[in-house]
């Protein structure tokens, strides 16, 4: 009845407010008020809550920053930090939390729910590549790297530590964890369908009933969740995400969505997914699902692309930096294009629900890449093949990104 009476009222507003201008807006839509800011309340208290994510994310950092870390780290406490045991952060908060990396890696309700067999290779992935860095890498980072020897090797004024086939692990991990934990919770979990409208989440959300102490839905807070993969760094304001696109310390996805938004050829990327957000979640209030499911496919379209053209940026400048025989530039940008194509696999193409690629060809993209020698031995062909086939994929062109 609420909802009835809420759409008669919008209904009288639109009769005297609207113009040609909302010619192309639909009743439904009509119906969902979208605010400034990703702001949602209550009885006067907001509904908002992204916790749970803005501690994962913070625990990344740290397992991140540690990562390089030769005179500290070691594979048990990285280890520990995947797994959040033995208390191995130095933030107690973190240590004090129920979560984990490590039990949210490849662990959607769409891709892994009955695919327990992969979902635990991908763990075990990360594992090893923690195991590689603290050894492989750390007995060998006085020595200069070379075909089939792991060391450090020259970047500018940088230095790089990389295993013997020229990748960085840090890399491999950090844009890895990129789609394996945060794009694949966004996307493949609490934006699927099976997560926003299990059992009576509908009933639930039309008729206002919040979870046991809390002011929230369950199906708002699934929503909220997602959002918080994205914007639920500490560094970056609640009010106006985009206002610290490039200017923020979060590492991991909402840095390369910025990277890709300012590319003239992406331009706008980043609003239109913000602004996805919020009409997603405003349409929840409404009790509007098709509107919500418009924004869950603008949403997963945007996020895989930003996947796939920073894949394939850095297999390109990759390229380039080999032309010129630097090395230890073009190992740094091709790790980066490695993790990222790792990461491939957490996409979500709206059109198939299903990922972009398959988990073979992403296979064959990494093998090739890391055959023989791995970096030392890859072809300007090899790189321009894998790229020209991600591009194809996702709809843009190479020289695009």
């Amino acid at each position: 009845m609420k909802k009835q009476l809420f759409a008669l009222f919008i209904g009288g507003l639109t009769l005297t407010s609207c113009s040609s201008d909302d010619d192309n807006i639909t009743p439904n839509e009509q119906l969902v008020e979208v605010p400034a800011t990703y702001t949602f309340e209550r009885d006067g208290s907001s509904t908002v809550n992204y916790g749970g994510q803005t501690t994962r994310i913070q625990m990344v950092s740290e397992l991140l920053s540690d990562f390089t870390n030769f005179d500290v780290a070691t594979a048990t406490s990285l280890s520990n930090m995947f797994s959040n045991e033995n208390a191995p952060f130095s933030n107690e908060d973190l240590n004090s939390s129920s979560k984990s990396i490590k039990s949210k890696v490849a662990a959607s309700a769409l891709y892994f729910a009955t695919n327990s067999v992969e979902s635990s290779e991908i763990k075990e992935d990360f594992e090893e590549f923690i195991n590689v860095q603290m050894g492989e890498v750390k007995t060998n980072r006085n020595e200069l790297a070379a075909p089939g020897i792991a060391g450090q090797i020259a970047d500018g004024t940088s230095t790089r530590f990389v295993n013997g086939k020229g990748l960085e692990m840090n890399q491999a991990l950090a844009k890895g964890l990129i789609g394996a934990l945060l794009v694949d919770q966004m996307l493949n979990n609490y934006l699927s369908q099976p997560v926003l409208d299990e059992a009576d989440n509908r009933l639930n959300n039309d008729e206002g009933l919040t979870e046991e102490g809390k002011n929230y839905t369950t199906m708002e807070h699934k929503w909220d969740e997602a959002y918080g993969y994205l914007y639920g760094d500490p560094s970056i304001p609640t009010d106006d995400p985009n206002s610290v696109l490039n200017n923020n310390t979060d590492g991991l996805l909402f840095k390369y969505l910025g990277r890709v938004d300012g590319d003239d050829d992406f331009s706008g990327i980043a609003e239109e997914t913000f602004e996805a957000f919020k009409k997603g979640r405003a349409a929840i209030v409404a009790g509007e699902y098709d509107v919500r499911d418009e924004q869950v496919a603008i949403i997963r379209e945007n996020i895989s692309k930003v996947i796939a053209i920073r894949a394939v940026h850095y297999l390109q400048s990759g390229k380039a930096a080999l032309a010129g025989d630097d090395f230890g530039g073009a190992f740094h940008d091709l790790s980066e294009g490695y993790g990222f194509i790792y990461s491939l696999r957490f996409s979500n193409n709206p059109a198939t629900n299903a990922p972009y690629l398959t988990k073979s060809q992403i296979d064959d993209f990494k093998t090739s890449l890391l055959n023989g020698n791995g970096f030392w031995d890859v072809t300007p062909e090899t790189l321009d093949a894998i790229s020209e086939e991600i591009a194809t994929a996702f709809g843009f062109s190479v020289s695009e990104a």
